[in-house]
């Protein structure tokens, strides 16, 4: 009875427990509901926000599309602004350029033409002046070698034009013309510092004409009239040369030993006593022996 009484219990209380469920379950179905409602509008709003942002981003996209094109086309339109100011300013240039290359290359050629003439005109007064120079020692018959007659000299000689003149012959070759510009710089200014000099190349000349005898004499009157000058030694070497082609050797050898008694520390020394050695004869003369020079 007990059994049946609980039994009986339990049958009484399952409708309640039933409905309380029941009840609870359609609440979990409204609350799901009301979920799926609401995710579903949060998706309709997260669509719809996703897709302004996409139309903000192919917006921007194109923007900078338009920008990109509208750079190209500004460096393109620089670019070929610059091209042609580049092609309108070159021409100018290069030609400038070029006149400025010709004017340079004209310019040289003018200076040394102007140099060339300068020279021309030089050398064309210096053979006047020897033109002029020898016509008047044509003028004028020369004097024997080393007869200096004094005088005054014809108008417009001067000695140091005279000399320069002779020298600048001599060098040339033209003996004869220098023999007579010596000859008259001797007779017009025989007591000028530059008279031994004079003297000493007018035997120069007789020497490299062969004629030894003139040139022994002429050296002999640069000895005697001048003793004191720079000429001296070589005067008295050349002798001692000449008076050696005459086949005058004694004498010659005097000449030489003068030379190194007198300048013993001098370039013609040393060559006179080379001439020496090469004569087999020794530099100082024997004991006893004098050494009194003779002019010839």
């Amino acid at each position: 009875m007990r059994l049946l009484g609980l039994l009986f219990c339990a049958l009484l209380a399952f409708p309640v427990l039933s409905f309380g469920q029941k009840k609870e379950y359609v609440e979990l179905q409204r609350d799901v509901a009301l979920l799926q409602d609401q995710v579903r509008s949060l998706q309709t709003s997260l669509n719809e926000k996703l897709a302004q942002l996409q139309m903000l981003v192919q917006q921007s996209l194109d923007s900078s599309n338009k920008a990109s094109t509208a750079v190209a086309v500004l460096d393109s339109g620089i670019r070929d602004r610059l091209r042609d100011q580049e092609k309108s300013v070159a021409g100018p240039v290069a030609g400038v350029g070029a006149k400025l290359d010709q004017l340079t290359e004209e310019f040289r050629a003018v200076k040394e033409s102007v140099g060339d003439m300068s020279g021309r005109m030089s050398k064309l007064q210096a053979q006047i002046v020897d033109l002029g120079n020898a016509v008047k020692v044509m003028q004028s018959p020369p004097p024997p070698p080393g007869g200096g007659t004094g005088g005054a000299p014809p108008p417009g000689v001067s000695a140091d034009q005279l000399y320069q003149s002779a020298m600048r012959d001599r060098s040339a070759g033209s003996l004869d013309l220098a023999m007579q510009e010596f000859n008259d710089y001797l007779r017009y200014f025989s007591s000028t510092d530059l008279a031994p000099n004079a003297q000493f190349y007018l035997a120069m000349i007789f020497y490299d004409k062969g004629d030894m005898e003139s040139a022994v004499r002429s050296f002999d009157l640069v000895l005697e009239k001048y003793p004191d000058n720079n000429k001296t030694p070589d005067a008295m070497y050349m002798k001692g040369m000449a008076l050696l082609k005459m086949e005058q050797r004694n004498a010659a050898v005097q000449e030489f030993r003068e030379v190194i008694k007198r300048f013993p520390r001098t370039d013609l020394a040393d060559k006179s006593r080379e001439r020496l050695k090469a004569l087999g004869i020794s530099a100082s003369p024997p004991a006893g022996k004098s050494t009194v020079r003779k002019r010839k």
